[in-house]
């Protein structure tokens, strides 16, 4: 028989522990590609046979203030995004407020087969469209058998 009381619920207690843990760690991300609560802008990364396609949602967003970049595998979007403010005849007192505004910086590391020399981008509706082409030696291809 243990030593050891957990209770009536084994779930809440992993629970306690899980919090524990992060409170000890922090909310550093485990990998590249996680990220922390309210990261901006969110992303979704996705492949076919012959591209890597990101799409970064960033409504509000001028495009003029973005800046996509690759450098030693990593895919770095860069930013700004400007605060929206109550028109200046309302007397509206912000108690909330959910809306992210000022700089951010995402970075995403690609898969080794992307070519950084095949980059287009496009920013079109609050999403921001990343297709990054793959070299000739990463695409599947048919073997034929002799």
């Amino acid at each position: 028989m243990s030593d050891l009381y957990f209770g009536t619920d084994l779930f809440s207690e992993f629970d306690r522990l899980h919090q524990r843990m992060m409170n000890q760690v922090g909310s550093f991300p485990f990998s590249i590609r996680a990220s922390g609560v309210g990261t901006f802008p969110q992303i979704n990364i996705g492949a076919t046979d012959d591209s890597i396609e990101i799409v970064a949602f960033a409504p509000g967003v001028e495009p003029s203030k973005l800046e996509v970049s690759i450098e030693k595998g990593l895919l770095t979007i860069t930013g700004e995004r400007e605060p929206v403010e109550p028109q200046e005849s309302d007397e509206v007192r912000t108690y909330a407020q959910e809306r992210f505004s000022g700089k951010f910086r995402r970075v995403v590391e690609l898969p080794e087969g992307a070519d950084p020399d095949k980059v287009e981008a496009r920013y079109e509706n609050g999403c921001l469209t990343i297709s990054v082409g793959k070299r000739e030696s990463s695409k599947p291809r048919a073997i034929a058998i002799q």
